[in-house]
């Protein structure tokens, strides 16, 4: 956010805004503008309306988006990594911004990360192997250069990065809470509650031996993640 020079007028919008933390600080950040929250969940929506005011706050899904305005900050964090169809999902969110608007993203490249094998892991276990056939979670984010290919035509500016974090968590069992809250959703929602606390326990073992124990207990937990700021031509 620190790094968003927005020099037009124009609305900013929020997708993927969950219970609304950050559109609160796009708010702060450009007071006199009119500021959205986006999300398809009414529990996050609903937190959100009740812990701010002066923003607007809609329910609906960022793969079928087609805003009829042009807004000049389209602001999506940790949330287009759920949205399927990046090829053709990119560029209509460019599509989005009036001249000189702001296209910011950020995404973590859960691809490359180690948390996901032991998702693939535990879904190898033979319990699983049948219970949870079908049961997939979200596409893995593109490369870069694939970012910048499906951006630069539209844009007169593109800036990309990305950023190596390493968490210092309790033990494997926080780990397994971090990833709870993301990557394991689409298989705990099909699970019932003893099926839950078993398919945790199994994702606890094998992120005990993933991400062993540094010599004071904690672990390192990586997190990779990929920034995009695009400035529309």
């Amino acid at each position: 956010m620190a790094r968003l020079d927005l020099a037009v007028p124009g609305a900013v919008i929020d997708l993927g805004c969950g219970p609304g933390n950050l559109t609160k600080k796009l708010k702060r950040r450009w007071p006199d503008r009119a500021v959205t929250g986006f999300d398809s969940s009414p529990e996050m929506l609903a937190k959100a309306r009740a812990s701010a005011g002066d923003i607007t706050w809609t329910q609906g899904d960022i793969s079928a988006w087609l805003p009829a305005e042009r807004f000049a900050l389209v602001f999506a964090n940790a949330a287009l990594h759920w949205v399927p169809d990046h090829v053709g999902v990119f560029p209509r969110l460019m599509h989005a911004l009036g001249p000189g608007g702001l296209l910011a993203a950020q995404m973590p490249m859960t691809g490359e990360a180690l948390y996901h094998e032991c998702v693939r892991r535990v879904l190898a276990l033979p319990r699983w192997r049948t219970r949870l056939d079908g049961v997939r979670s979200h596409d893995h984010p593109l490369k870069a250069a694939a970012y910048y290919d499906l951006i630069a035509p539209l844009a007169a500016e593109v800036d990309i990065w990305e950023a190596n974090y390493h968490h210092v968590l309790a033990d494997k069992f926080a780990v397994t809470a971090w990833v709870a809250g993301a990557a394991l959703v689409p298989y705990l929602t099909v699970l019932n509650d003893a099926e839950k606390q078993d398919f945790l326990a199994d994702y606890t073992d094998i992120a005990g031996t993933a991400y062993p124990p540094r010599p004071d207990g904690r672990v390192l937990f990586q997190m990779r993640r990929i920034f995009m700021v695009a400035k529309r031509s």
